[in-house]
């Protein structure tokens, strides 16, 4: 079987399953991809296949079609890339697309014979989701406009898929009611052979050399910004920090907004909140984008672990730091509590209430043995249910019988 992989930021989401078909060389599988020109990651593709939008959108386009534009021009770009491939030869049995920025609105127009398993994350609403959750105000009519035509290249690609894939029931349960019988909801899982506790961890922060003995909680995302409730923890590790003075505080990301808006004073919102209060920075350790073992090994030895959103797509590295057996305390929203029953497996706080934040990781720390059991039970939430050794069958055989027809 050839297989088509297309993301942007390729692996992102399929390097699970790439690992999967590389270590299974019998299954007689032959993997390509495609990506973006400016991605740099190295994989196990028997080839690359780089794309580059030739231009951005232009400047006088009507607001709404901005991201329609956008995506067009991306679409365009990997058709030209494929279309020297196709014409040496190349056709896939399947592919496999990440949907949303639009590099596969046209991958059935090149290749109308392959199937199209296309990978979803999102589906935009202006009212009751992710934005909204935000605003003490609706959207103006143009914003709705803007939201609602978001979904314009992801629509396409729910129109020319064979099947569809979405990782988590909340984020399915976003799609239109008509398109949701042909997306199955596969996680693609978590390693707990390499995300597992260890009694023993020690990692090193800055001159500091943290191990399970000591005060520390985490904070984890892609960017700091309001979808990932930033400014609230840091108003939390503030109120923390006048209580503690054992504490240490450790936040991976970057200082950027991945998703949602900028702030509209130009000012990123770590610097904001770096502003707004006067925290002991020498408890305080910025780590920027780590290696996986680093995560790994602060989810080991961190009494909580702090995990904010709004209303929108589930971390990976939520459920990864419940497979390395920390304590979650996150946001009481819809994603979250799909994978964190409060009191059970993890703890739930408002996303607003830094002092309700505040008061529920104070009792954790001054009570840490006492919720070793809700850390026992987080881990086997993931083994039970989000194991890669599971799901990774499960995904094979979805691609296989997507590949074959054979899916209904």
């Amino acid at each position: 079987m050839r297989i088509l992989f297309v993301h942007n930021n390729f692996p992102a989401q399929y390097r699970r399953i790439m690992a999967y078909l590389d270590e299974r060389p019998k299954l007689g599988v032959e993997v390509y991809a495609a990506t973006l020109d400016t991605n740099q990651q190295k994989t196990q593709a028997k080839k690359t296949i780089k794309y580059k939008p030739h231009r951005e959108p232009r400047e006088n386009i009507h607001p709404a079609l901005l991201y329609t534009e956008r995506a067009v021009i991306q679409g365009q770009a990997l058709y030209s890339a494929l279309l020297k491939s196709k014409q040496a030869g190349f056709k896939p049995d399947i592919i496999l697309a990440h949907s949303g920025w639009g590099a596969g609105l046209f991958l059935k127009d090149l290749f109308p014979d392959s199937k199209l398993l296309t990978y979803y994350e999102w589906y935009y609403h202006s009212i009751n989701s992710d934005g909204m959750f935000l605003r003490d105000k609706p959207y103006d009519p143009n914003a709705q406009m803007r939201i609602r035509m978001k979904n314009t290249p992801i629509l396409h690609d729910l129109a020319a898929m064979d099947h569809g894939q979405c990782p988590t029931a909340f984020q399915k349960s976003k799609f239109p009611d008509i398109f949701q019988s042909g997306i199955t909801q596969l996680h693609d899982g978590v390693d707990t052979k390499f995300f597992k506790p260890k009694a023993n961890a020690r990692v090193k922060v800055g001159d500091h050399i943290f191990t399970k003995a000591d005060e520390v909680i985490t904070y984890v995302a892609r960017g700091m910004e309001e979808y990932r409730g930033f400014p609230q923890f840091m108003e939390t590790v503030y109120k923390l920090q006048q209580r503690r003075p054992n504490l240490h505080v450790v936040i991976l990301g970057s200082n950027r907004v991945a998703y949602g808006n900028k702030r509209s004073d130009g000012k990123s919102f770590k610097e904001a909140m770096l502003e707004t209060y006067d925290f002991d920075m020498d408890r305080l350790h910025f780590m920027g984008l780590q290696p996986l073992g680093v995560f790994c090994g602060l989810m080991q030895i961190t009494r909580a672990h702090i995990y904010l959103t709004v209303p929108f797509v589930l971390s990976w590295s939520m459920l990864e730091a419940m497979g390395a057996g920390a304590l979650v305390v996150g946001s009481d929203t819809e994603p979250v509590r799909e994978l964190i029953t409060d009191g059970e497996n993890g703890l739930l706080v408002p996303f607003f209430d830094t002092d309700a934040i505040t008061d529920k990781i104070s009792h954790v720390l001054d009570n840490n043995e006492e919720y070793d059991p809700l850390r026992k039970n987080a881990r086997q939430t993931i083994k039970d249910s989000y194991a890669v050794k599971d799901l990774l069958p499960q995904y094979w055989n979805l691609i296989k019988s997507v590949a074959n027809g054979s899916h209904i």
